[in-house]
């Protein structure tokens, strides 16, 4: 353990000036630990411009990136952790280092994003659709990063893999039939500068009718595959919010006739306070979609409501969600259709 020494002041002005530097790194710490780590302002205190971390982490390795940045802020002079252990060095004396299979994500999942590849089961309330009325909607899928190569704190860049299924069941049939399936993989690669972050990947997608609903239904059957190249950058701010934005662009398509070109961008809420003993969270997505295809109308995408955690598995995370939409369909074999619907949904992520 360091002991930091620190010299006494002659006069009161000087203690004014001290306790104004305190205030200032204490409300610079909190808002890095709320927009980069999403731990509570009361996770820090401050005295004579050292830092002490107060919150627990789950892994060293997560400590260890929290003691650094804390360090990196001006005019600290000391940052010791929640059982005495000090950040030693600046931040631009960390030396680069590879790390294979790492414990967390540089870009963390969309909360609203229909398509962001998780683990997931909602109930969906259509509103006015001649077809569907309840609806179920699961996912299975996950992001994956193999290696990553950190030069500073909070500098790094990883490449990994995501894949995904997305199905809906029509929930008011005798057997709950199966209506669509889109199976997705991805190869991609994340960055992080600090509060920045971006993901870039390379992802397939092909969509699949179930058998029952076919035999029920006169519909049209579209061969839908393709790949496509996308890259989204997202930026965290002050008090817990996040915002975000990209676009893609089909490589390879069928039918051949699809448009090439989408947008994305959105919002996110994640409240830097907790309820209920640090286990509850309140947070909201805000999602916007656009494409070529469908004549560049927005698809709204809502979700709000709580996060449960645990200080001990902080990367695991259960969201139970409200949930609105409004747009085109983003099941593949029903991307020109207009629906609209409101639903609750579980969705588990690991970030």
């Amino acid at each position: 353990m360091t002991i930091w020494v620190v010299s006494g002041f002659g006069d009161a002005s000087q203690a004014q000036e001290a306790d104004g530097q305190d205030e200032f790194i204490r409300g610079y710490a909190s808002a890095v630990l709320a927009s980069e780590f999403e731990l509570p302002p009361e996770c820090v205190h401050v005295r004579l411009a050292v830092v002490q971390l107060l919150c627990e982490a789950e892994t060293d390795v997560r400590l260890r990136r929290m003691l650094t940045r804390l360090q990196s802020i001006p005019g600290v002079q000391g940052v010791v952790g929640p059982t005495g252990q000090a950040a030693t060095g600046k931040a631009s004396e960390e030396p680069e280092r590879t790390v294979f299979l790492p414990d967390d994500m540089l870009f963390k999942p969309l909360i609203a994003d229909p398509r962001w590849p998780h683990f997931s089961a909602s109930y969906q309330r259509y509103l006015e659709d001649e077809d569907l009325r309840h609806v179920g909607s699961a996912t299975f899928g996950e992001t994956f990063p193999f290696v990553r190569f950190t030069w500073a704190p909070q500098h790094a860049i990883d490449a990994g893999l995501q894949a995904a299924v997305f199905s809906i069941f029509d929930l008011a049939s005798e057997s709950s039939d199966l209506v669509n399936a889109d199976y997705w993989v991805a190869a991609t690669t994340a960055l992080r500068l600090n509060g920045f972050s971006a993901l870039g990947r390379l992802y397939h997608q092909s969509s699949h009718l179930g058998d029952e609903f076919l035999l029920r239904n006169e519909v049209e059957r579209v061969n839908l595959s393709y790949e496509a190249l996308e890259a989204i950058l997202s930026h965290n701010l002050p008090l817990g919010l996040r915002v975000y934005g990209g676009g893609e662009f089909l490589v390879h398509r069928e039918p051949e006739d699809l448009k090439r070109w989408a947008m994305q961008g959105g919002l996110e809420f994640r409240s830097p306070w907790t309820m209920a003993n640090g286990t509850m969270r309140p947070v909201a997505g805000l999602d916007l979609q656009s494409s070529q295809e469908n004549g560049w109308g927005p698809n709204l995408s809502l979700r709000a409501g709580v996060q449960l955690e645990d200080q001990v598995f902080v990367s695991r995370k259960l969201q139970i969600l409200l949930e609105y939409f409004d747009g085109n369909s983003p099941n593949g074999q029903f991307y020109d259709r207009d629906i609209q619907y409101i639903g609750l949904g579980l969705h588990l992520q690991y970030d």
